[in-house]
C-alpha cells in the first residue's frame, strides 16, 4: 500500500447492512481499494450518538458488518478494518478539537436539524450528538487522509473537517493536509415501500436475507402507483422493481420487461418474479461468503486486531505531532 493516497470512511454499527449500503458506499469503496491505501472503520463511538439508550446493539452488529464488508469484496489485504474505540487517539484528537471548533460551526451543519427530524422519536438534543462532526473530523484527520468517500449530502462534514484542520494548523502548527471530497457515483435504490431504504422504515432488503426473505419483500414492493390493472400500460421510470432490474438483471432481460411493461403484456407479479430470481442470483455468492465466514469467526478476530494494530501504529504518530504542537 506505500506510495499510494490514503483515504478513509466508516460505517455506524447500529444494526444489518442493507442493499442501499451496498450501492449507496460498499462497491465503492470496492473500487477505491484498488487505487488508494484504505481505511475503513466501524464507528462505534458515532453509533453511541443515537443508540446510547440501548448500545447492545452496536457490539451485536460489529462483526456482522465487517463480515459484509469483506462478503461484497472488500479485502483485509488491501484495506485495513478497524474498530474505532480501539483506537483511544481518536477521543483524544476529538477533545482537542472540541477546543477549538466554534459552536456556531456545528450548529449551522446542514444535517442536524435533518437527523433530528429523521429520528424524532428519540432524545437526541445531547453534546455528544451535536459534536459528532468535530469527532468524525478527528477520525479522518488522524490518519491524514487525502479524501473521504463520501455522498453528495454527506460533503458538507468533509469541508467541515477542512475547516477544522485550517484553524488547527493556524494555532499551532501545519500538522494536518486538507483531506478531498471523494463524490461516491450514486445508484439510488429505495425500499420496497419507495421511501429511502432504512431499516427504521422496515423496507430494507438486507445483505443477509435469506431466498425465501427476498421473494416475500420483492412481493410486497410498491410498483409504479398509476398501474392499477394489469390491462394498464405500465411507466418503468416510476417503477422502484424496474430499478432493480436495472441494477441484477441482464441487460437483454431488462430490454424485454421495459417494452413488455409499457405495452401491458406482462403484470407486476411476474415481473417481481423474474427480478425476485435475479436479485437472489446475483446474492447468492455473497451468503456462501458469509457462511464461510460465519463458521469461522477466529479469522474475523483476526483481521480485526490485525486492522486495529496497523490504524493504532498511525494514530500514536499523528498524536505526537499534535501533542508537540498544543505543547502539552
Amino acid at each position: 500500500m506505500m506510495g499510494k493516497k490514503r483515504i478513509v470512511s466508516g460505517m455506524r454499527p447500529t444494526g444489518k447492512l442493507h442493499l442501499g449500503h451496498v450501492h449507496g458506499a460498499l462497491n465503492n469503496w470496492r473500487s477505491l481499494q484498488e487505487d488508494y491505501q484504505c481505511f475503513y472503520f466501524i464507528a462505534d463511538w458515532h453509533a453511541l450518538t443515537s443508540e446510547y439508550e440501548h448500545p447492545e446493539i452496536i457490539k451485536e452488529t460489529t462483526k456482522d458488518i465487517i463480515i459484509d464488508w469483506i462478503s461484497v469484496g472488500l479485502d483485509p489485504e488491501k484495506s485495513v478494518f478497524f474498530i474505532q474505540s480501539s483506537i483511544k487517539e481518536h477521543a483524544e484528537l476529538h477533545l482537542i478539537f472540541t477546543m477549538v471548533t466554534p459552536l456556531s460551526w456545528l450548529e449551522r451543519n446542514p444535517t442536524y436539524k435533518e437527523q433530528l427530524k429523521e429520528m424524532a422519536q428519540r432524545n437526541l438534543y445531547t453534546y455528544g450528538f451535536l459534536g459528532y462532526p468535530v469527532l468524525q473530523a478527528a477520525d479522518i484527520l488522524m490518519y491524514k487522509a487525502h479524501g473521504v468517500p463520501v455522498g453528495e449530502d454527506q460533503s458538507p462534514h468533509v469541508e467541515l473537517t477542512r475547516e477544522i484542520a485550517r484553524r488547527f494548523n493556524h494555532f499551532y502548527s501545519n500538522v494536518f493536509p486538507l483531506p478531498e471530497v471523494l463524490l461516491t457515483p450514486e445508484a439510488r435504490i429505495l425500499g420496497i415501500d419507495r421511501r429511502k431504504m432504512s431499516k427504521g422504515y422496515d423496507n430494507a432488503i438486507f445483505i443477509s436475507d435469506s431466498k425465501e426473505v427476498i421473494e416475500k419483500k420483492v412481493d410486497e414492493m410498491i410498483t409504479d402507483p398509476q398501474r392499477a390493472r394489469r390491462s394498464d400500460p405500465g411507466r418503468p421510470g416510476y417503477c422502484n422493481v424496474f430499478t432493480f432490474h436495472e441494477l441484477y438483471t441482464d441487460k437483454e432481460t431488462v430490454k424485454e420487461i421495459n417494452e413488455s411493461c409499457r405495452k401491458a403484456t406482462i403484470g407486476c407479479v411476474d415481473c417481481k418474479r423474474i427480478m425476485a430470481a435475479s436479485l437472489n442470483l446475483s446474492l447468492e455468492p455473497i451468503r456462501e461468503k458469509r457462511k464461510e465466514l460465519e463458521a469461522n469467526p477466529r479469522t474475523i478476530d483476526t483481521i480485526i486486531e490485525e486492522g486495529n494494530r496497523k490504524a493504532r501504529k498511525i494514530a500514536k504518530s499523528t498524536m505526537k505531532e499534535v501533542r508537540e504542537a498544543v505543547k502539552i
